[in-house]
């Protein structure tokens, strides 16, 4: 019966540090995104100062674009595909929510849905912090990839703020620009005024 009791302590304390282990965000917990795989933030110690979003989406993405990020959409004209929809392994752009100096870039990890994808990208609001298997959510009322909201992984929770897409830059070649047949054709969008945009900063690395 001792045994018994022993057994049953054992198997209670085990699943009270399964649950303390268990600290990352689930995004089934949140009703918006439909997957259940889990984001992770994380922090860059081994460079001077934070991660910068260019140098990230650079090293892991193959798009060999240096100087700000506002500057990237231009800069991969005739040297890298461009897209008005996402792909995996592309760089999806954010600009002009806050000034046309300001700006964001991200790589694409994964297509959820068609109105869903998951990115990787480095100093989300300014933080310095790697953010890896990151919703991002097209909300535009065309359905085009124009608009879109991002997860906030450590809240657990859809950011409030909208955020205009200029589009997304694939590691190919140019020449496969525009979109292949069946796609939309690509849309040069020079971005526009959101609703309480965060002022990120344009990075330059």
């Amino acid at each position: 019966m001792r045994a018994i009791g022993k057994l049953a302590c054992v198997a209670l304390l085990a699943f009270s540090l399964e649950g303390c282990a268990n600290s990352m965000v689930e995004y089934d917990e949140t009703p918006p995104p439909v997957a259940v795989e889990r984001g992770q933030v994380t922090v860059e110690n081994n460079n001077p100062g934070p991660l910068q979003c260019v140098p990230y989406a650079r090293e892991h993405s193959g798009v060999m674009i240096y100087g700000d990020a506002y500057t990237w959409w231009n800069k991969a004209a005739g040297k890298y595909p461009r897209t008005s929809l996402p792909e995996q392994g592309a760089v999806l752009v954010l600009h002009n929510y806050a000034g046309p100096s300001r700006a964001h870039v991200a790589v694409v990890r994964e297509l959820v849905g068609a109105r869903q994808i998951r990115v990787d990208h480095a100093n989300w609001l300014n933080d310095g912090s790697i953010y890896e298997n990151d919703p991002v959510e097209d909300v535009s009322s065309a359905n085009d990839w124009s608009v879109v909201r991002v997860f906030n992984l450590k809240t657990g929770a859809w950011g409030s703020r909208l955020y205009p897409v200029q589009g997304f830059i694939g590691s190919g070649p140019a020449d496969s620009e525009p979109a292949e047949p069946g796609r939309p054709p690509l849309v040069a969008r020079s971005g526009g005024s959101s609703r309480g945009a965060t002022a990120l900063i344009g990075e330059i690395y």
